[in-house]
């Protein structure tokens, strides 16, 4: 149960993530109260997680679906580059967080 809850950790960390960009910085009430809600859900979702993961794995496989939703998102939603080298360095990333999950001797 705890991957479950830091895969939606990770989830909702894309969610406040995304979401910074439509606060535009904290001016507009509702993005600025979805992100934040959404900041506090995903950090409790990954405090609970680290009560069984190791802390180093669970706040790398979190930072990571972050940084991978959040790249990937800003490729789809704000025309960010999607040169080989970005798409390159998001798949090492999505590597390391599968050897972070084989290597954690978890279901």
């Amino acid at each position: 149960m705890a991957w479950a809850y830091l895969v939606v950790a990770g989830l909702l960390e894309v969610v406040w993530a995304i979401g910074l960009k439509y606060t535009e910085g904290f001016t507009r009430l509702w993005p600025s109260v979805g992100t934040l809600a959404a900041m506090g859900v995903s950090f409790f979702l990954l405090a609970t997680a680290l009560r069984t993961i190791p802390v180093g794995t669970g706040y790398a496989v979190w930072t990571g679906i972050g940084a991978v939703g959040a790249s990937i998102l800003g490729i789809v939603l704000f025309n960010e580059p999607r040169d080989a080298l970005r798409l390159a360095g998001i798949g090492m990333i999505v590597g390391g967080i599968v050897l972070l999950k084989l290597n954690s001797g978890e279901g």
